[in-house]
């Protein structure tokens, strides 16, 4: 199976008694595959992987794989301080019915090249053929994928695409030179992914596709077509999108935005704080300004 296009990083909708809200997550789940998404990844950043229990965190992707019906992949998030707990996440993400794998390394004390290597080696291995998309975000990582250790994962055959969201298109450009033939990249921020396609990427996955799912796949589709001004023509306004997300916390701000196109996916997980009246006017304001409301 091959992965290319806009896949939204999903929310996790958890109601105040710390219950997954599935109605609400599957009418999500619909919303987008009618949008015309090309895959669905829940557990990223903006499903605040980091806040939630493993029970939440099944449930979360048992619900999107329920919800979804076989129509589009589904690349489920796996994170983890321990590499034993990694791997039993992306063992039951593979039994659940998981189409493949984003890897994330979370972590507490520095990890060497080596000890990173090997967590996502193993998560490869338990992915049992599965596609494994790494995900690298030095803004929230205390451990990164270095180039070599990602040049050299890039040997092992299921670990097929990278997400750099570390909005570096030099660094992005090393990685494809490095791993060109064996790994494919994902754009990340909303102000690059005209960009990331320009230099070789294979599409988007973040959160904002949460919210402006035709905006994503208008300018995807751009691209792919090799019409680069189009491209940037919609690329500029997702600029807006950027940076009201750089300027309140990503899973509050999408929470807020899909609550406001009408979908109850309730509040950031604690300590996460809802956003202000104020904010949610704001918000409300970029919406409107890119067609989103």
């Amino acid at each position: 199976m091959s992965f290319s296009g806009v896949f939204p990083y999903l929310v996790s909708p958890i109601d105040p008694s710390g219950q997954v809200m599935q109605g609400v997550l599957t009418d999500l789940v619909d919303h987008l595959i009618h949008a015309g998404v090309h895959g669905l990844a829940p557990l990223g950043s903006t499903g605040e992987f980091a806040y939630l229990s493993q029970d939440q965190r099944r449930r979360v992707v048992d619900t999107v794989i329920s919800a979804n019906r076989g129509r589009v992949p589904v690349v489920a998030g796996v994170a983890s301080t321990s590499t034993a707990d990694a791997v039993a996440q992306t063992e039951y993400m593979v039994e659940a019915g998981a189409d493949g794998i984003l890897a994330i390394l979370e972590a507490y004390f520095p990890v060497s090249d080596e000890g990173v290597e090997a967590y996502f080696t193993a998560i490869a291995k338990a992915a049992k053929g599965r596609p494994v998309v790494l995900y690298t975000n030095p803004q929230f990582q205390r451990s990164d994928l270095s180039l070599p250790v990602i040049e050299r994962l890039s040997h092992i055959d299921n670990i097929r695409y990278i997400k750099d969201a570390s909005t570096n298109t030099g660094r992005l450009l090393s990685i494809i030179e490095r791993t060109r033939g064996r790994m494919e990249v994902f754009a990340a921020s909303a102000h690059i992914p005209v960009c990331v396609m320009m230099i070789g990427g294979v599409g988007w996955m973040a959160g904002p596709a949460c919210i402006v799912p035709k905006q994503s796949i208008a300018l995807y589709e751009a691209a792919k077509a090799g019409d680069w001004a189009r491209a940037m023509d919609l690329q500029r306004p997702m600029w807006k999108v950027n940076e009201i997300f750089a300027k309140y916390s990503i899973a509050a701000c999408i929470k807020t935005a899909l609550d406001l196109q009408g979908f109850a996916v309730g509040a950031p997980m604690h300590p996460q704080m809802p956003l202000s009246d104020a904010a949610r006017m704001e918000i409300a304001g970029v919406l409107r300004d890119v067609g989103a409301l």
